[in-house]
């Protein structure tokens, strides 16, 4: 009679296995019109990159880079900035780094100086 909880038991451990693996498994099962809009987040942001790509120099992308590392408000203003001016044909060659460090102090706010005076 002993050998029956013993059954019982790994039977409870063997579906409670199925119920968390359930639960941990990605899908699109679990919830479709997640992983639908999560596709279509995907798919535009690998067509911004693709069109940062083809407009900006590496040098420029290398900045651009080192920026969203350290401010990705603003790295996402000049990416908007960018692709605006592309799809309104003010660009007529490919943006190099000096031209990006002049869009950006444009966007950049002005940083304020703070002196300390000891007295």
């Amino acid at each position: 009679m002993a050998y029956e909880p013993d059954q019982e038991l790994a039977e409870l451990r063997k579906r409670r296995l199925r119920e968390i693996e359930a639960m941990q498994a990605p899908g699109p099962a679990v919830n479709p019109a997640y992983a639908a809009q999560q596709a279509e987040a995907d798919r535009r942001e690998a067509e911004r990159a693709e069109a940062l790509r083809r407009l900006l120099t590496p040098e420029a992308r290398e900045r651009l880079g080192r920026i969203r590392l350290a401010k990705p408000e603003v790295a996402q203003a000049v990416e908007q900035q960018v692709i605006a001016l592309a799809q309104t044909g003010r660009l007529q060659r490919m943006i190099d780094d000096v031209t990006l460090r002049a869009i950006l102090e444009r966007i950049m706010p002005e940083r304020r100086e703070i002196k300390i005076t000891r007295r």
